[in-house]
């Protein structure tokens, strides 16, 4: 591999007392300029004085059990919702904690919580009336009395959270033997208080650190665990605010706002508020109310670490909710960096977009003895060097893009002693990012014309994210998108339906609208608008290319589902037409299409008029088509995945749409590449597994060349 870097550091390493001759071995092997702590570990004299920088991790509210024991009422809380039942009688009996994991929450019965506890007959969506129920404080059962036989019944309730659910996952997959740590609620002043003390007695007792890495700040992302083995994970979602609520905060908001909030604007039928469904206006009050206390007490804290001399870098993962990155509060906080852990590229393109002067993105695999879903990593059985692989794959095409000065890993240290092939792929993948460092330092890539614009219910506070990592949000058509979107050529910003109402569309010639109906990706709601179609309808008319995957503009009430169908040229049929008669087609490839590229056929998707192309799908099915409409075009695909040959599809149908000429793009879909023109420095990468051939072509000069089975190539083009 041709390197010519002039960047040297930025990794990170995670160092582990008692294994002090590996550590810093690995830190000389990988280049490492910082050696971190990691959740249950610690670093020794010796490596904290061996003149690296030091990273020690904190997670401000868990670690104090001691202090939260003395004053039970600061644990943080949640609503739960128990199972509904089918009443068989007039009367029954609801066992509250029958569904949840023991060892995270416990029931808060406290005469004020009990005030917010609701029992609802699900049947007819009614709450019940608070005389036809009790609660046996000794049993912890809900006795019910009055009720309709063969109605279905739920008891919502607030319990608190008495083992902080990281801490709780780490717990478990290592089989630690430690007391169970108690997340605490900031929202009081008392404990307030209290965390600013103690850190200020932390940053006095660790000179040797020079940043403190905040495990992100006050709430988890919500994690609710069931009492069977066999249902284990209820809920899980990367940015619901489910975990924020007490009876204090609920009474703050209340003051704050002017209305109320139930159990049941949490609950909202057992859904939760998935960051899938489209934010409701009561969620978002709640939501701009959190973030309004964590920016507040967060910068206070972020004073102290800096009045010691030490940098401030936040994690945006675990405790993050109420942070949000891309807010438009969080420059106040003054963090210096922020770390992402990353599985894959719009994960990379997340962190790189934040405004701060660092971005760190830590690797995977983790250094624990199993990986996802408890599948074996660094034990028998495990393959850590494959992992390793797969994931910078699939981040290293986001990184040539955006700058991201630093990578790292975190974990025990002493998995990785007996593991020589992680070992060897670790120096290849360190080797080849201090290579795009060094070209990202002195300036970004070239980049098409073309700006890309992605509509979605979140807009700019959550762009190139959907509700978590990759493996959580495979099966959802926008991620994939997201994901091959992140390595490419292009400009990407996102906006959503409620910006376009104020602000009206942005500068870009390209928008996709993705996802299945009702969602926050396809818009629900927000498509009941006349001004967003109309507007939306004109853009196109005028030039814009809109690309519609999956149930773009769905929504009911209207002659068509889709409300942008007069663009795509297609329509789904829910049923009401189904006696209607259908366009007959002729499926025609376009220039743009690549061998092995696949898109799944929508299902109902019928023509509305006999101009609209069928360009994938068969007979029976449409798959995708291309319909011009004045000067721009609308364009459909029935749903996207990522892979290689469809990312190549997909990056061709955008320079085909919008006329653009392939100069910077390699002429091999199994190969990427980003070129530094200021420094004429090419860099490509082959994603394949096998040898490629590669031919680039810049208005100044063309690159021919090999490029090994997963290869990195950095080369100067000749010039005419």
């Amino acid at each position: 591999m041709h390197t010519n870097s002039t960047f040297t550091g930025g990794f990170t390493l995670p160092g582990e007392a008692g294994y002090e001759k590996l550590t810093l071995e690995l830190a000389k092997r990988w280049h490492a300029d910082v050696i971190r702590d990691s959740d249950g570990t610690e670093l020794s004299p010796e490596i904290l004085e061996a003149g690296y920088d030091i990273y020690s991790t904190i997670c401000i509210i868990r670690g104090h059990n001691e202090w939260i024991k003395q004053h039970p009422e600061y644990i943080q809380q949640t609503f739960l919702m128990t199972s509904p039942i089918v009443a068989t009688s007039s009367k029954l009996e609801i066992d509250i904690m029958k569904d949840f994991f023991k060892e995270q929450f416990k029931v808060n019965d406290t005469e004020e919580a009990m005030g917010y506890w609701e029992v609802y007959d699900r049947t007819t969506n009614q709450l019940v009336d608070r005389a036809n129920w009790e609660y046996d404080k000794e049993k912890e059962v809900v006795l019910l009395k009055n009720i309709v036989p063969w109605h279905t019944y739920t008891l919502s309730f607030l319990a608190y959270r008495i083992w902080e659910e990281i801490s709780m996952y780490n717990h478990v997959t290592n089989s630690w033997e430690a007391e169970h740590l108690i997340p605490i609620e900031p929202r009081y002043e008392a404990v307030r208080e209290y965390l600013k003390e103690w850190l200020h007695n932390w940053c006095k007792n660790h000179p040797h650190t020079n940043v403190v890495r905040f495990t992100s700040l006050f709430y988890n992302f919500v994690w609710m665990w069931g009492a069977s083995e066999r249902n284990r994970h209820l809920f899980t979602d990367w940015g619901s605010y489910d975990f924020t609520v007490s009876s204090k905060a609920l009474k703050d908001f209340e003051e704050q706002y002017g209305y109320a909030l139930t159990a049941e604007d949490f609950i909202n039928q057992g859904k939760f508020h998935v960051t899938h469904m489209v934010p409701q206006p009561h969620t978002k009050d709640w939501m701009n109310f959190i973030q309004d206390m964590v920016v507040t007490f967060g910068k206070e804290l972020v004073e102290i670490v800096h009045a010691y001399g030490k940098k401030a870098y936040v994690f945006y993962d675990d405790s993050w909710v109420g942070l949000e990155p891309y807010g438009e509060r969080f420059k106040e906080y003054g963090f210096d960096g922020l770390i992402k852990c990353v599985f894959s590229g719009y994960e990379a393109r997340l962190c790189a977009g934040v405004d701060v002067l660092v971005h760190e993105i830590r690797l995977h695999p983790y250094l624990f003895p199993v990986g996802l879903g408890g599948a074996p990593t660094f034990q028998e059985g495990g393959k850590p060097e494959e992992d390793a692989r797969k994931y910078w794959l699939q981040v290293r095409r986001a990184l040539l893009r955006e700058p991201i000065q630093r990578i790292g890993l975190g974990g025990y240290l002493h998995l990785v002693e007996e593991q020589p092939a992680f070992c060897n792929t670790m120096d290849t993948i360190v080797e080849e990012f201090q290579v795009i460092a060094s070209c990202l330092q002195q300036e970004k890539p070239v980049v098409k014309n073309i700006k890309i614009g992605v509509l979605h219910a979140w807009g700019s506070l959550r762009p190139w994210t959907l509700s978590g990592h990759f493996h959580e949000t495979y099966m959802h058509d926008l991620i994939h998108l997201n994901e091959a979107l992140s390595g490419m050529p292009f400009e990407v910003v996102f906006f959503s339906f409620e910006e376009v109402e104020k602000n009206g569309l942005p500068d870009v010639q390209v928008i996709i609208n993705a996802g299945n109906a009702g969602t926050a990706w396809s818009g629900g709601e927000a498509w009941k608008s006349s001004y967003l179609v109309e507007t939306l309808t004109k853009w196109v008319h005028d030039g814009g290319i809109f690309i519609g995957v999956g149930e773009p503009s769905a929504v009911e009430g209207f002659d068509t589902y889709f409300r942008m169908a007069q663009v795509l040229g297609v329509d789904k049929d829910t049923g009401a037409r189904i006696c209607h008669g259908k366009w007959q087609y002729e499926v025609t490839e376009e220039a743009f299409l690549v061998e092995g590229c696949e898109v799944e056929a929508g299902d109902a998707i019928y023509l509305t008029n006999e101009r609209t192309k069928v360009v994938l799908g068969n007979n029976e099915k449409i798959g995708m088509t291309v319909h011009d409409f004045g000067s721009g075009k609308g364009i459909y695909m029935g749903g996207f995945e990522t892979t290689l040959e469809n990312n190549r599809m997909l990056q061709n149908l955008l320079l085909w749409a919008t006329e653009e000429d392939n100069h910077y793009i390699t002429d091999n879909k199994y190969v990427e590449c980003a070129y530094y023109e200021k420094i004429n420095k090419l860099l490509c990468i082959n994603q394949s597994d096998t040898c490629q051939e590669v031919a680039v072509t810049t208005p100044t000069g063309t690159f021919k060349g090999k490029i090994e089975a997963f290869g990195f190539k950095a080369v100067e083009i000749e010039t005419k």
